[in-house]
């Protein structure tokens, strides 16, 4: 019986800890288009072929953007700490679906919410030919050098 007691209270602290622990939810969340705010420049999040999102991995808390120049200076402006580590979902320009803005492929002649130009797309053959065709680390540096 005392084996059985011990058993018993062995499996409620294993599921007592377990229940508690939090696992990062990282899946792109829902944009409440014409409502929700750019965190950086405030404006109303409404073009559904450029926008941003960025979720803390280590509060799951998630900052919408109005275009990915926003996402960019936001980082620096703000001095997040996290942003190496940070989810980044942006929309594909023609589908409009979630696609980790890290691996995106980015056109550089596009109208954007904030006129920074840079659209995402899932793969580099949704670009039209004879257009330049940059990637994430690039759309970096030229935000920041755009930003000065």
């Amino acid at each position: 019986m005392k084996l059985f007691i011990l058993l018993l209270s062995l499996s409620f602290t294993i599921f007592t800890f377990t229940g508690c622990e939090q696992e990062a939810d990282t899946h792109a969340r829902q944009v409440h288009y014409d409502r929700d705010m750019c965190a950086r420049c405030a404006m109303v999040v409404s073009d559904r072929h450029n926008t941003t999102q960025v979720i803390n991995p280590q509060t799951n808390k998630v900052y919408m953007f109005d275009d990915i120049g926003c996402m960019v200076l936001w980082f620096d402006e703000e001095h997040i700490e996290w942003a190496g580590q940070a989810v980044i979902w942006i929309t594909d320009l023609d589908t409009g679906e979630w696609i980790d803005a890290r691996k995106a492929f980015y056109d550089t002649e596009n109208i954007t919410p904030m006129a920074y130009g840079f659209s995402a797309h899932k793969s580099k053959d949704a670009i039209k030919e004879g257009q330049e065709i940059i990637d994430y680390k690039e759309v970096v540096r030229r935000v920041k050098e755009i930003g000065r």
